[in-house]
């Protein structure tokens, strides 16, 4: 009887047990699905995204991170790092291609270890950029370990990379593969073909758990932001238009804003992991070059000749070698917009006292007489009174005449002579350059 009583005793406190343990289950908070949106470039911003949501899932015990993709690529170096993030990941990675995974943004999806696709989206298209054999295998082998740690189709992964894989029923020869979502899942690359993103979320039985949509901070989406070609010509307009203000005003004001605004691209770049330590270094070289020539030996050339180079590889390299093309044709639009905008602020406002030092604006009063003739001071020679850049005043024959020059600038206090003479304009050149008279 007593080991009978014991027995019972025994069963009520497990059932007990097992009940205060499922009412338990029941209060707790279901556990959030984390939610990443892979959109856009992919770059040191979205590393950081992805890397931040990661650690919240972990913290949080998440019930999934799901990686929501439409993206053309970007950065192998943000990739790796996104790659690197998800195999540490303690809660399962899934990712949902909603449109399309090309480049980087597909070596992000090979890294997940299950992948569902809308219809109609593609996967692949990761050849790189140099194309060179060494760039291929490394990043081909990179794909490749990838595939073969999810139990894809390595084969079909280095053919996302390599033309010269043969894979004849997905692609012709001498071509970079992209898989369909029925191609891809016909050979293993993708697991399924969902609708929508709460489809996928249903089947992988997430359905009815709380979601979590991380954002990108303020710093982030403002780098990613600044970072596109858009923005990028904008700023670099503003700060060529700055630069070249300055060189005619020489009043701080306008080379301030242009130095600003290239320092906000160079920044943003840099937050981005476009640019690293040798494009500032360059940028900054470009700039001192560019002022030294302005403010300290206006005229000479060679300092801001070197200072416009190094600016000029700056901004190219800064957006990155794959994106050299892009970089060419947004540094092509600064300049045309460049010369539009000053062209405009010449015209535009020629009254304004402050475009005055721009343009020469004087109107003829009603006490206006012919000029007198110069034709007298052609071979002499003087002392430039002023900065000549290229108009200005020259002190000749104890008279202040003025004078303009063919183009260079002369500091003041430098010898000049009188090449030639068209009515009121009187040219001038140092009197160091020989004489073609």
């Amino acid at each position: 009887m007593v080991g009978m009583r014991l027995l019972r005793v025994t069963f009520a406190l497990a059932f007990a047990t097992v009940g205060l343990a499922g009412l338990a289950r029941a209060a707790s908070p279901t556990s959030p699905v984390v939610i990443v949106p892979i959109t856009g470039m992919v770059d040191d911003g979205m590393a950081h995204l992805v890397q931040r949501s990661i650690a919240q899932a972990d913290s949080e015990h998440a019930a999934a991170v799901v990686l929501d993709v439409n993206s053309n690529g970007g950065l192998v170096e943000a990739a790796e790092d996104i790659r690197a993030a998800i195999f540490a990941a303690h809660e399962p990675v899934i990712a949902y291609v909603e449109h399309r995974a090309f480049s980087a943004a597909s070596l992000i999806t090979l890294s997940t270890s299950h992948i569902m696709m809308a219809p109609g989206s593609v996967i692949g298209s990761a050849e790189p950029h140099p194309t060179d054999p060494e760039t291929i295998s490394a990043l081909k082998s990179l794909f490749v370990s990838t595939a073969q740690r999810n139990h894809r189709p390595a084969k079909l992964a280095a053919a996302f990379v390599d033309k010269n894989i043969d894979v004849p029923d997905y692609k012709t020869p001498g071509t970079i593969l992209t898989l369909s979502a029925q191609d891809a899942v016909k050979t293993g690359m993708a697991d399924a073909i969902e609708p929508s993103l709460d489809a996928a979320l249903a089947s992988e039985r997430l359905a009815g758990d709380p979601r979590q949509t991380t954002a990108y901070t303020w710093g982030e989406e403002l780098a990613r932001f600044a970072n596109t070609p858009e923005i990028s010509g904008l700023l670099l307009t503003i700060g060529m238009l700055g630069l070249i203000l300055e060189m005619q005003t020489m009043h701080g004001i306008a080379g301030t804003i242009g130095v600003g605004a290239l320092a906000l691209f160079f920044g943003t770049h840099v937050e981005a992991g476009f640019s690293n330590g040798l494009v500032i270094a360059l940028a900054i070289a470009g700039l001192i070059g560019i002022l030294w020539e302005l403010h300290v030996v206006p005229g000479h050339g060679v300092p801001g000749i070197l200072g416009g180079l190094a600016l000029l590889a700056a901004v190219l390299l800064a957006f990155g070698i794959p994106f050299f093309f892009i970089a060419v044709e947004t540094f092509s639009t600064a300049i045309i917009m460049t010369a539009i905008c000053f062209a405009l602020l010449t015209r535009v406002f020629p009254e304004n006292a402050w475009m005055r030092r721009l343009a020469l604006v004087d109107a003829q009063g009603a006490d206006y007489v012919t000029s007198s003739d110069f034709k007298s001071l052609l071979g002499k020679t003087g002392v430039a009174a002023s900065y000549l850049r290229p108009a200005g005043v020259a002190q000749i024959d104890g008279k202040r005449v003025d004078v303009l020059t063919e183009g260079e600038f002369i500091a003041a206090g430098t010898p000049i002579r009188v090449t030639r003479v068209e009515g009121a304009r009187v040219f001038v050149e140092p009197v160091t350059l020989p004489d073609y008279r």
